[in-house]
């Protein structure tokens, strides 16, 4: 029997031995791009969360509005066919 046909048993240590040397690279690299990042500073977190919120709020209220007028101008029309 060649090795091909004994199965992986064999290179089970060469894979592990890789696997681990391919996730300490992939640590490395990341902290070397996390080095890169630029961060906000507080108030640029906070004055943007303050237009997200106010967004939403918006947006919340202005669907509102929307459902209210489309459920009465459907109730009204089934009204008006008899349904």
């Amino acid at each position: 029997m060649n090795e091909e046909t004994q199965g992986t048993g064999s290179q089970l240590p060469q894979r592990v031995a890789g696997t681990i040397q391919n996730t300490k690279t992939f640590l490395q690299e990341t902290r070397v791009e996390m080095k890169k990042v630029t961060w906000p500073t507080r108030d640029d977190v906070i004055a943007t969360t303050g237009v997200v919120l106010a967004a939403v709020a918006f947006f919340a209220v202005y669907l509102f509005f929307v459902e209210q007028g489309a459920t009465w101008l459907i109730t009204r029309l089934l009204h008006k066919f008899g349904a």
